[in-house]
């Protein structure tokens, strides 16, 4: 979904947007900044298309496995696509009971017209088919995936990791995340390298969204909304291209940008800096520069965007860069805050220790074993790890914190941006899952959400 961004980074305190709004009126982008400033509604076309695009994804699921128990073929080959399958309609399941709460949960294929009409379940059945999907596609997947940008056994089990996290059953997190520290899988040492588009196959990468360029392909275009607005993107891209009406999108918050602090090698490898003159839209970008103790000169603004998905292309608008779904400190951070929350603060240290050190070059050690505190610790380093990589909303929303957090995040927006709307940043229960769409209300005579 070349949209996730913007419900799991957009959302959040990591990212605003730096835009000329009169240059920015499409549906699209003013459907992009409504989810930015909690003015979003059922006709969203955002929030309206990850739905969709998880449920054509799970029908799709759910026609392999209910025609496949007929074909005859070799059986190992047969369990690995049901295996896969299940992965596939958990994680997409996942999705939606995060971001909607709440949701039909079909299982097979759809025929005809009345087996569409599908009602609600408990968020509890739809854990508990969650469950049971990754579970047996762990049982039956490898370890590490033997092809590129399949499912694996290590991917299973993350899945499950944040499922019991999400469900607080602390220790069966632990159980199963530990079973994929022993999967083969190692923090790379430079960070930057993980999502270089020439290196795909590294041993940190557990799943990712797949994308390739060229005429053959799907390719990504992620640096371009990044970016800032511009006449000439040049400078970022290599390509001549007036960019006003897609940059200035998913734009590192000063709040974000304080997070990194001194030696940390995760800043200059996230974030860079686009140096010129000029407002937003008509910005013009005179060099690239790192953010480290940036200060613009005199006469120059300096301008963030997030650089870990900018990397050389060779056709203008298709790059070949992944999205990372899962990776190895992920899984390592995730066992750290399953250990804390049982009291097990010694051993959350060295999990979480071996993520700062590769970020710190062997140094910032962390050593407080008070669990409130470690809590913090662990939660911000997630946020910079992790950062750009839409997990930060539904951690802030896990973690009980996105109401405290959003609320005084739009305080600082609206002292930083005086063109909000004076009802954005309303961050309430109701917000913290986002509104069936309005089809699906009229169509399948649905019930709302509260609130929309």
């Amino acid at each position: 979904d070349l949209n996730a961004w913007v419900m799991g980074e957009l959302r959040s305190d990591n990212t605003h947007y730096d835009i000329d709004r009169g240059a920015s009126a499409s549906i699209a982008v003013t459907s992009r900044l409504a989810v930015a400033d909690f003015l979003d509604d059922d006709g969203n076309q955002v929030t309206n298309e990850k739905y969709n695009n998880s449920y054509v994804g799970i029908s799709r699921a759910n026609v392999i496995l209910d025609r496949i128990t007929d074909i005859q073929m070799d059986q190992a080959k047969k369990d690995q696509i049901i295996a896969e399958a299940r992965f596939l309609r958990a994680f997409l399941y996942f999705e939606l009971v995060r971001y909607y709460g709440s949701v039909p949960l079909p299982l097979h294929e759809v025929k005809n017209a009345a087996e569409a009409e599908s009602q609600r379940s408990t968020v509890d059945e739809i854990y508990a088919q969650i469950m049971d999907d990754a579970t047996a596609a762990a049982a039956v997947l490898p370890p590490k995936a033997k092809e590129l940008g399949r499912a694996s056994k290590a991917a299973a089990k993350t899945l499950l990791g944040y499922v019991y996290l999400t469900r607080k059953k602390y220790a069966e997190a632990e159980a199963v995340l530990k079973e994929v520290t022993g999967y083969g899988y190692s923090l790379l040492a430079d960070y930057r390298s993980i999502f270089d588009p020439a290196n795909k196959t590294n041993n940190e990468l557990i799943f990712e969204a797949q994308y390739k360029d060229g005429a053959n392909g799907m390719p990504s275009n992620f640096i371009y909304f990044f970016a800032p607005q511009t006449p000439d993107i040049f400078p970022i891209t290599g390509f001549h291209l007036n960019n006003r009406g897609t940059g200035g999108l998913n734009v590192p918050t000063p709040g974000m940008l304080a997070c990194y602090k001194e030696g940390d090698t995760r800043f200059d490898a996230s974030v860079a800096i686009a140096e010129g003159s000029g407002a937003a839209g008509s910005f013009v970008i005179d060099a690239v520069k790192s953010p480290v103790d940036y200060i613009a000169p005199s006469g120059k603004i300096g301008r963030p965007f997030i650089r870990k998905y900018s990397w050389t292309h060779s056709v203008v608008s298709q790059t070949n860069s992944n999205w990372p779904i899962y990776r190895y400190a992920d899984v390592l951070l995730l066992l750290s805050e399953a250990l804390n929350e049982q009291g097990k603060s010694t051993e959350a240290l060295t999990y979480l220790n071996q993520v700062r050190h590769r970020a710190f070059a062997g140094e910032g050690t962390i050593t407080v074993t008070d669990q409130s505190a470690l809590r913090d610790s662990i939660a911000q380093e997630r946020r910079v790890e992790l950062a750009f990589e839409n997990k930060r909303w539904p951690d802030l929303v896990r973690t009980g914190k996105a109401i405290e957090v959003m609320t005084a995040d739009g305080i600082k927006m609206k002292e930083l941006d005086p063109g909000l709307n004076p009802n954005s940043y309303k961050v309430t229960d109701w917000r913290l899952i986002f509104p069936i769409p309005r089809r699906e209300i009229l169509v399948a005579n649905l019930t709302q959400n509260s609130g929309y």
